[in-house]
């Protein structure tokens, strides 16, 4: 189910965070307590594979996550892209596959600030790492509003 905001979004128990891509979604994973979060490998898009959806529940459902969290790219000025419309798309096809609780945030500037927090590594690296770094951001990000609604 889709939330609208963090207010009805499990406060204790591990989350997954989310930041969904065309071809490689980047994926972050907090500890129960949500001291922690830890980046996990993305998920590579293939043709005739389980749909990226298929493939977050399918995480969630191994971490025992209660609950997933999902960065929402928005233009600069707070408007909606194509971008924005696919990953709605993709959160209500995620419903079909889990009943967990899922919620968006916005994720201006997170790869951006990603990018800045790995420093100077190699291009390779980026292309591996960037997307999972980014959901960690979108994942911290959410962890710092449900702490506030304590």
């Amino acid at each position: 189910m889709i939330l609208s905001n963090f207010n009805d979004f499990p406060r204790v128990g591990r989350i997954i965070g989310i930041d969904w891509g065309a071809h490689r979604t980047g994926v972050a994973v907090s500890d129960n307590e949500r001291h922690f979060v830890f980046t996990r490998p993305a998920i590579i898009i293939t043709r005739g594979g389980k749909s990226v959806a298929q493939q977050i529940a399918d995480l969630a459902d191994a971490e025992k996550a209660v609950g997933i969290v999902i960065g929402l790219p928005r233009y600069i000025d707070g408007t909606d892209s194509e971008t924005t419309n696919a990953v709605r798309r993709c959160a209500a096809e995620l419903c079909t596959y889990t009943d967990l609780p899922i919620v968006f945030i916005d994720e201006t500037l997170t790869s951006m600030s990603a990018q800045e927090e790995m420093g100077k590594v190699r291009i390779s690296d980026i292309k591996r790492e960037l997307d999972s770094e980014s959901a960690r951001i979108i994942l911290e990000n959410a962890i710092a509003v449900i702490n506030r609604l304590k």
